[in-house]
């Protein structure tokens, strides 16, 4: 081979390797040792985790199409850089804790074309982002993420039909190879490994971009799946034409958005405890922080709810309905129990289109003068359609008159419009000094954080469904805590004061029964997480039976300390809750009778008087039956509580 000959294939030889990515690994792990990502940059971006010695996600795939070109398409690397970070977060309106550590170490990544990745690791999962530094506005096209789990993992599938949905759903067993092309499902979403090792995915901090949904393709795989940008829609004909809606056209990108900015984290809780899965506050730690300088006029509480009792007031001299002598019954009852708010749901306005007027049968300036007068304020419910195209008129409107909340319903969307629409509504809401509860919502994904008026999301199948199903269980009522409540509050309405066990159970849309005992719904008021908490029953029957009404008005609806006592997926859980000087202990079963031993280590020096609200003798055949009784206890109490079929068990302990 002649020099020439030889220059010329060396000259080929280089050119070949200098367009070729030299694969390059990088490794974090957490503070505790037992979590690891490693990262691989070859022609891609993959990543897996080990913890506990096990690679529990053996690879993650991710990209961006950004104005039609993937970012991660043989990326270069320009630099990177591990940090550690320790340092504690006060929530405004906790719901797990008050002071929040945020630990982690970081690894960042910086590639040529102006984009990075951020990859965090706590003790209790895992998290990543990817930001970009563009000029202009820029086109995400798409998304990728690819997860690909060991062999024999199952999930517990929150299963959609369409990406137009509230997000209320069963959490159905499947093994991830029988999730076929097509079936796909909302956030948050639990995976159960062979290693019993359980996995939770969620997404954080999203903002002006669309929530996430995954989707199967008959393997142990699953993809990203986001809606499109919306370009145009029209009502939907037949009975809820105010509030349904169909998508006619979508933009070919799922956002439009600005080039220089961070993208949400996607998170991986991880544990071989199903107690991580309760005490974690991974969304909050990855969210932005508090975007408001006032917080002092923020209160959170109970309020006394009408829609799911259907107004059924009884032993008075008036017709109940939608009027102002009920209303005013219901302001009443909630002074009388110390009970925050009233909501004035669907029907108070002239219609639910008409939002700036009056039923002409409720007085809604004199409720809120009323209530104002009995220390209860008003929270009104709206629908979200008229409440988007006439904001600042409605908001000044429901403000000026006094009113101290309001319930948006309906969005049942997640694309790009929604989610800056919530994010508009939060911040609106807050200059005028007005809480939030969102309905017919998508799940909570940092929001709260950085405006913490919003107090709860619905986003979950909750008592309201006992109106006309049998499937809110105690086995679903167990499922929740671990998935749904694992990334925020939810307004689940908790407080049925009919109760039934299984054989005994009907549906009744006007007069709805609970599945489970009633000392199982009083658990839901330490168990389930909502800042705004409803009591879903008439105030009627809350005084028929005084004690179960008391017992409940003393639970907060906020948290200084959380920790979980007993807790699994499904079947039992025992939390102990802090508020000021006092404790609260939930505990909440499936459908098999059990005893749960309860250490009270938990508890500060001193004695405590226990009042507590358990399952009478005869739960198991009459669920309505339950007992209340007082001890004494301190630290070094240990107690056996029994819990019937469906039931539950709740601790009121005050410093004697």
């Amino acid at each position: 081979m002649t020099n020439k000959v030889l220059t010329l294939f060396t000259i080929a030889l280089l050119l070949g390797l200098s367009q070729h990515t030299v694969a390059q690994n990088f490794k974090i792990s957490s503070r505790d040792n037992q979590t690891t990502i490693n990262v691989n940059v070859d022609k891609q971006i993959t990543w897996s985790v080990t913890k506990y010695g096990v690679e529990v996600l053996p690879e993650v795939k991710i990209d961006m199409s950004v104005d039609g070109k993937p970012l991660a398409e043989n990326p270069k690397i320009l630099s990177n850089k591990t940090i550690t970070y320790n340092a504690p977060i006060t929530a405004v309106v906790p719901h797990k804790s008050k002071e929040i550590q945020d630990v982690y170490n970081e690894l960042q990544l910086k590639f040529k074309g102006g984009f990075g990745l951020q990859f965090r690791v706590y003790d209790e999962g895992v998290a990543y982002r990817f930001h970009t530094k563009k000029r202009g506005e820029i086109e995400i096209n798409s998304e990728t993420l690819d997860i690909t789990f060991r062999s024999g993992t199952r999930s517990l599938f929150p299963e959609e039909k369409s990406m137009y949905s509230h997000y209320e759903r069963l959490y159905l067993d499947k093994k991830l190879d029988s999730i076929a092309s097509g079936q796909f499902c909302s956030l948050p979403v639990m995976f159960n490994t062979t290693d019993a090792i359980r996995i939770l995915y969620s997404e954080a901090d999203t903002y002006d971009y669309p929530h996430m949904f995954l989707q199967g393709n008959s393997s142990n795989k699953l993809s990203a799946l986001f809606p499109k940008a919306v370009a145009e829609i029209k009502p939907q004909p037949g009975r809820r034409v105010d509030r349904n809606v169909i998508i006619t056209k979508e933009h070919s990108y799922i956002a439009k958005t600005n080039g220089t900015r961070t993208f949400p984290w996607r998170f991986f809780v991880i544990s071989n405890e199903d107690k991580t899965f309760i005490e974690q506050d991974m969304v909050f730690k990855l969210s932005s922080p508090l975007a408001i300088e006032n917080t002092n006029w923020i209160k959170p509480g109970k309020v006394a709810w009408d829609w799911w009792n259907a107004n059924n007031i009884y032993g008075v001299d008036f017709e109940s309905g939608l009027n102002t002598a009920t209303y005013k019954y219901y302001i009443d009852f909630a002074s009388a129990y110390n009970i925050e708010y009233v909501i004035l749901d669907e029907g108070w306005t002239k219609s639910t289109t008409e939002i700036l007027g009056f039923n002409p049968d409720i007085d809604v300036k004199e409720l809120i003068r009323y209530g104002k007068e009995k220390g209860v304020g008003i929270i009104l419910w709206c629908l979200w359609k008229p409440l988007d195209e006439n904001m600042t008129e409605i908001l000044d409107t429901y403000a000026g008159w006094g009113a101290k909340g309001v319930k948006v319903d309906f969005m049942q969307r997640a694309d790009q419009y929604m989610v800056n629409s919530y994010t508009e509504i939060a911040r609106e809401c807050a200059k005028r000094e007005l809480l939030v509860d969102y309905h017919g919502a998508f799940k909570p994904a940092g929001l709260r954080r950085a405006y913490p008026n919003v107090l709860s999301y619905e986003g979950v199948r909750g008592n309201e469904h006992n109106k006309w199903a049998n499937y809110i269980t105690p086995e679903h009522n167990l499922t929740l805590p671990f998935i749904r409540m694992a990334v925020g509050p939810m307004d689940y309405t908790p407080g049925a004061m009919r109760n039934a066990q299984e054989k005994n159970h009907s549906i009744n849309f006007e007069r709805p029964i609970s599945l489970g005992t009633r000392a199982h719904q009083v658990s839901m008021y330490v168990i389930f997480e909502s800042s705004l908490q409803m009591l879903c029953d008439a105030p009627s029957a809350y005084q028929k039976d005084e004690h179960t009404a008391r017992f409940i008005s003393q639970i907060p609806t906020i948290w200084d300390e959380t920790k979980a006592l007993h807790a699994r997926l499904g079947e039992y859980l025992a939390i102990a809750r802090k508020n000021g000087d006092n404790w609260y202990v939930g505990a909440m079963n499936n459908w098999k009778a059990r005893t749960l031993d309860i250490d009270f280590s938990f508890l500060p020096e001193g004695d405590f008087e226990m009042t507590i609200f358990k399952d009478g003798a005869n739960a198991n055949r009459y669920a309505e039956d339950y007992k209340i009784e007082k001890i004494n206890v301190d630290r070094n109490t240990r107690k056996t509580i029994n819990l019937a079929k469906g039931g539950g068990w709740t601790a009121i302990l005050k410093k004697r």
